[in-house]
Order: structure tokens, then sequence, then C-alpha cells
């Protein structure tokens, strides 16, 4: 019989159960508890919290993300962490407006059923499951898909969809050369009619209520799929607030969706679409923004005089999301207005 233990989270006075053989992460996901997390695999430290007391043993773990010095004074990774006793745990970042709308991670099945080729490395998806998913526009699914050959690949990808299509979800995917996912799907290796598992929602960039300023999107390549998400489900929800939208790309054929924005921003003059093209050829006769999409976002914060106001989403490379932050930065936005999800191809919820 597995022994479960009682985890108990300060300052928030929070308490759930934990099973021996899973972690406090996951433990806290399967009842509904959100808890700071990023790529849950060690790696990025957003789950790093203090122990105050108690037994745990953790899995392998990147130092960079807990450093010998940080580990000796009883920080822990919640994502690697076994519990073999009751525990306190310190959190050292929480959102409590994320912890009181939790949502527990659950399994799907479901199947592909349709993809196409937006762009020459970037791909829709779209899945149709077996029940509907509960899900914030911004969020994440890890999924698991068997190719023709017998192997399964197991990703993380943001909805594109609003979560009112709660049953069949859309997927903005950029092709890497390396990507097994992208590639076999490219391939024939993974087909439309190809049965797969979802498990989630993950993800805490996602669109906050009740807020006031303008809401300020940043995107650039498969960064389009949570904030597409987030752009859908803020013009439906009733607040007056002005939308920026930005997407950086690096020429007129890595933009996409054009027409549905065109619709988007026709219908609602409250939200301006602003592409930003880093390496567009100057006889093009492209007429709009040039550079990097953080150098135009910087000049128009400054022309609407905008001090700190609104939330920021920014979904996208690493590289933007690191250029992007001292000029929020700079601008007088406060972290708690700030959500990123950085893509990179790897596993965990950067692997979009």
């Amino acid at each position: 019989m597995t022994d479960i233990y009682t985890v108990r989270l300060e300052p928030v006075g929070v308490e759930f159960e934990v099973e021996e053989d899973e972690t406090i992460l996951d433990a806290a996901f399967r009842q509904g508890i959100a808890l700071p997390h990023g790529c849950k695999e060690g790696q990025c430290s957003a789950c790093k919290c203090v122990k105050l007391n108690g037994e745990t043993e953790m899995l392998k773990y990147s130092t960079f993300a807990l450093n010998d010095m940080e580990k000796d004074s009883g920080h822990i990774l919640m994502c690697r962490a076994h519990a073999y006793s009751d525990i306190d745990i310190e959190l050292l970042n929480y959102d409590e407006e994320v912890l009181s709308k939790s949502i527990p991670v659950k399994q799907y099945s479901g199947k592909i059923v349709d993809f196409q080729k937006l762009t020459h490395d970037i791909r829709a998806v779209q899945i149709e499951l077996d029940a509907p998913l509960k899900f914030w526009a911004g969020q994440y699914v890890d999924i698991t898909v068997k190719t023709e050959k017998g192997e399964k690949i197991t990703r993380s990808f943001s909805m594109a969809n609003p979560p009112s299509e709660a049953q069949k979800l859309g997927f903005i995917i950029k092709k890497y050369p390396d990507g097994r996912f992208s590639n076999e799907l490219d391939d024939g290796g993974i087909k439309a009619g190809a049965e797969v598992e979802i498990e989630g929602p993950y993800g805490m960039c996602f669109r906050r209520e009740g807020r006031d300023g303008p809401v300020i999107l940043v995107g650039a390549g498969s960064g389009m799929s949570p904030v597409w998400s987030i752009l859908n489900d803020q013009v439906v929800s009733g607040e007056e607030r002005p939308i920026y939208f930005f997407y950086g790309a690096r020429s007129q054929s890595d933009l996409f969706k054009l027409d549905e924005i065109k619709a988007l921003t026709d219908a609602h003059p409250n939200v301006e679409f602003i592409p930003v093209l880093s390496h567009e050829p100057e006889d093009s006769g492209w007429a709009g923004e040039r550079g990097f999409v953080h150098e135009c976002v910087d000049a128009r914060l400054k022309a609407i005089d905008c001090d700190g106001e609104g939330d920021v989403y920014a979904c996208g490379p690493p590289p933007m999301i690191d250029a992007l932050t001292p000029v929020l930065f700079m601008r007088n936005f406060e972290t708690d207005r700030i959500f990123y999800d950085k893509f990179t191809p790897t596993s965990g919820s950067s692997g979009h």
C-alpha cells in the first residue's frame, strides 16, 4: 500500500495529500492546486520553495535550478520532490488569484482530426477530445501520440482556441529541424486520425480578469497559440479595455491568420494588430513596423504614455522574452502584471 502524507503550504495555509510515489507538484495538480511551475522537469526553478520541516527526496535536477547552497539551506524543487513524511513548505512565489482559480489536472483521450501548414515552419493541429477540457486562456497541455512506427512522443503545446471551445482544441506548433513531433507530422508518421492522450491543463500565463489598463499581447513564432487564445477570450469577456497585439516575425511570408485577424479587428475597434518584421527586404513595399518586436513594444508604450498600466502576456522564444523584460521594467510594469511563456524545442511547458 502506498503511504500518503500531508503537505501544508505557508503562508497561504493550504493543505493537500501527496502519495510517496508522486512528486509534490503532481499531487497538487491532481487536486486542483495550481502551484508555481514552469518546465516540470527540474530545469527552471519556478517551483523552488523552502522546506520548513519533514522528509523529502528529490529526483535528478539541474543545479542551475537549485544550487548546492540553496539545497543545504532547505530549498527544494516541488516538481522533483517526493515526500516521506508530513511536510510544511514555505512558498517563495505564489499568486492568490491563481490558487483561487485552480483546475485539477486530468487525463483525456482524443484524436488528431486535421492539421495544416501555415508557413514554412508553423503548423496548425486540431484535436478532438472524448470529454470537455476546462482551462484558462493561455494554458497548455501535454500531448502523447503514437507514431505509425509505434513510437510514443510526448510534447507540451498551448491551446490556440478559447476556453469556450472545450472539446475541439487547436494548437499552433513551430517546426524545428530536430523536432520529432512536427517532423513526424510533415513526414506522415503522425496522421489525421491518430489517437492521442492529453494531460492538463498547466501553465501560469493565462488571462486575468477584472483588471484595469490595456491588454498588451506579444508573440512570435508559435507564441501565437496562447496569445490567440487570450485575445479571443478577452474580446468576448465584456471588458472594455484597449488591446495591443504585437507579433514579431522575420518577413511577410512568416505572417499567418491575417484574414482572421482582420475580421477580429474590424469587429472590435479596441484591438490593434501590430506585426513587426525583422528581416523584410527594404524594397519589398512593406509599410508596417520593422525591427525587433521588443523595440516596437517599447516605442508604442512610450507613444501611448503607458506607465506600468495594464497587463502584458508575452509568449515566444527565450531571446524575445529576455529582450522584452527590461523594456517592461523600464516602463514601470510590476511583476504581477507581466505573464511570460518561453517556448523552446524541449519538453515541459517550453516544448510548444
